[in-house]
């Protein structure tokens, strides 16, 4: 066994990646203060073909040398935009049919390997401030809840943790990928 070379990787261009067929998943980042969770939900989001991010509230934006560093030039290739208010974004994409749920520790919530994903529908997924989680009036607006099961002591993962954890899940869910 060895270790690949970079230049085996086939890795895209980026206009490779901007035609490229994208996963139907958007990722929504309200009120992030860490400039490293931005820029590391940007490469999750470039390695797993991503739809797009929104960033709203605080969460800062591209270009930014903190975010760069983290992001390794996966702004360049994942779609965002910025918006002042989580609750408008969440508005339009449940009147354009996107099924939003928010990743955080509800009463009724969804454990995140009891979620079952309908192959032909896209989703967008959010992230709230790394203190106070997602705020009340964007869960309820919400269509349901996606909680990672914790068995520790903390119960809290980092952002860009949790956001690597519950893309790569319904990723796997959408591709019909079987996890072994």
């Amino acid at each position: 066994m060895r270790k690949l070379e970079n230049r085996e990787l086939d890795r895209k261009s980026i206009s490779d990646f901007k035609e490229a067929t994208k996963t139907p998943i958007i990722i929504i980042l309200d009120d992030i203060r860490s400039l490293h969770n931005i820029g590391s939900v940007f490469r999750t989001a470039d390695a797993f073909l991503i739809e797009k991010i929104y960033l709203c509230g605080i969460t800062a934006t591209p270009p930014n040398k903190e975010i760069h560093k983290t992001a390794l030039g996966a702004t360049e290739t994942v779609a965002w935009e910025h918006h002042e208010n989580v609750l408008s974004v969440i508005e339009k994409l449940k009147k354009d049919d996107v099924a939003v749920f928010a990743i955080e520790q509800v009463e009724n919530s969804i454990f995140l390997n009891d979620f079952e994903v309908e192959v032909n529908k896209k989703y967008a997924l959010v992230f709230g401030n790394e203190v106070f989680g997602v705020n009340q009036e964007a869960i309820k607006l919400c269509d349901g809840t996606i909680e990672i099961p914790q068995l520790g002591t903390k119960h809290s993962l980092n952002i860009s943790v949790s956001a690597g954890i519950v893309v790569w899940d319904l990723f796997c869910k959408l591709n019909d990928l079987k996890i072994e």
